[in-house]
């Protein structure tokens, strides 16, 4: 196929904007619907690409109707019945979801992949700075927009690498073939796709199967899956007592944590985080590992884990100075919360600390909600906000109450949305955490206006 044009069905989508890019740097007419504006179709829009927000088949772009030139992309979060996803099928275009195209690219390319129920954008995005500050270069499709570089997406001329993050969420991992892959964790997740944590630890023992001939797997240690492949198999961790690759002699104090990176392929003295928390020892170490196994220098890591500034809404400080903090973070699993929030205590012992906490889909929700509760607990004052239905529809009997029901926080409230600015301006605290994947990040820019003046 003589593919000139690429049309999403989706294209505002954090995972779809970057494959967005990638075609407008090889100069095709790149078109797609999405639901809403945002920052990242305000952005693609100056880039060349042609969207509209509303499901009208009228809209789609003249050079995407020609089903012998268009490649169409879709994300899974987009419904059946829509208009343009049903005309591009009925019209037998070249339809592929995201994942798919992101496997021809693992095949083109090495893919060095990041999966595991949390830190997978961390990960993988430092892994990325790593690479493409180094002789060896890279290209990259993140899950989030790194500080270092203000986007989602990583062009390299040279690179025969392409650091990939690989997604669990509708077995779309599955389509990847990686040279070498780390697997940070795999607490059960997206039940509402896989049914039971059997399945889902299934789908992970299938991804580590695609691994080529040859390749890496980096799993952390302690994890239930059983994988399926005859590659070379190691371990990383943060302490020194399991893992092939683990820190030694970590220094956490006066906003700083440096360590030194103990490696079969190479132990590395004093590595500094340029993102000074204590979940990062862990993503650094498995970025390092990923950057050894394609062959980046010691020198070129370590100046380059000094340089990483972080990516938008993961443990993201939007404010931070002797009076007042606050982060917000992308946090909406209950075991990424359990980190996010142990990591804020270690930093601010003696603070007063608050989270404001936005559930993320009430299938998660009912599957999770004890847990949740167990893990924001750690807090003495947590705020919950309603559920973020995102794709879903309301289940009945499923609200936020399960979760605020089984706090045992001594200051606990349930807000609503429009309460959130009410909520931050009666302040109480040193340190304030929004959490969660759905909108409440739009409410940051304010929230931090406030808490500023």
């Amino acid at each position: 196929m003589d593919i000139k044009a690429v049309y999403f069905v989706g294209i505002g989508g954090i995972g779809m904007s970057a494959i967005a890019r990638y075609f407008l740097h090889q100069g095709m007419v790149v078109g797609g619907y999405d639901r809403t504006p945002s920052d990242l179709t305000r952005c693609l829009e100056k880039e060349g690409a042609q969207i509209h927000y509303e499901d009208n088949l009228d809209l789609i772009p003249e050079a995407c109707k020609d089903k012998d030139t268009t490649l169409v992309i879709y994300t899974p979060a987009i419904p059946a019945e829509h208009k343009e996803l049903q005309f591009f099928r009925q019209g037998e275009f070249d339809v592929q979801k995201r994942a798919q195209v992101l496997g021809t690219l693992t095949r083109a390319h090495k893919g060095l992949c990041v999966a595991g129920t949390h830190g997978k954008t961390t990960t993988s995005s430092m892994a990325a700075h790593l690479l493409h500050q180094s002789t060896v270069d890279c290209n990259a499709f993140l899950g989030g927009i790194t500080k270092n570089y203000g986007t989602n997406y990583i062009l390299s001329q040279k690179s025969d690498y392409v650091v990939i993050e690989a997604d669990e969420f509708d077995r779309s991992f599955h389509w990847l073939t990686p040279f070498a892959t780390v697997v940070t964790a795999t607490d059960a997740d997206h039940l509402d796709i896989y049914g039971t944590e059997e399945a889902y630890l299934e789908s992970f023992n299938h991804y580590t199967s695609l691994i080529v001939e040859g390749g890496y797997l980096i799993q952390h240690t302690g994890l239930k899956m059983q994988p399926r492949t005859g590659q070379n198999v190691t371990t990383y961790t943060y302490s020194r007592e399991e893992g092939d690759f683990h820190a030694e002699n970590v220094k956490i104090g006066g906003g700083e944590i440096t360590f030194d990176f103990i490696s079969p392929l190479g132990n590395i003295s004093n590595i500094r985080l340029g993102v000074p928390v204590a979940v990062n020892i862990e993503n650094g170490i498995a970025a390092m590992a990923l950057a050894q196994v394609a062959g980046v220098s010691a020198d070129e890591i370590r100046e380059a884990m000094a340089s990483f500034s972080g990516v938008d809404r993961r443990f993201d400080f939007r404010i931070k100075n002797d009076k007042m903090v606050y982060l917000s973070d992308y946090a909406h699993h209950p075991e990424e919360i359990r980190q996010s929030i142990s990591s804020i205590k270690q930093l601010y012992e003696g603070r007063r600390i608050k989270a404001i906490f936005q559930p993320h889909l009430y299938t998660r929700t009912r599957d999770f909600y004890n847990d949740f509760a167990d893990a924001l607990s750690q807090l003495d004052d947590v705020a919950i906000v309603d559920i973020y239905p995102a794709r879903e529809q309301p289940i009945p009997g499923v609200t936020s109450a399960l979760i605020y029901d089984n706090l045992t926080s001594q200051h606990r409230e349930m807000i609503s949305k429009n309460e959130i600015i009410d909520t931050v301006k009666k302040g109480g605290f040193d340190v304030l955490i929004t959490l969660g994947a759905g909108d409440i990040e739009d409410y940051s820019e304010e929230i931090a206006k406030i808490l500023s003046e």
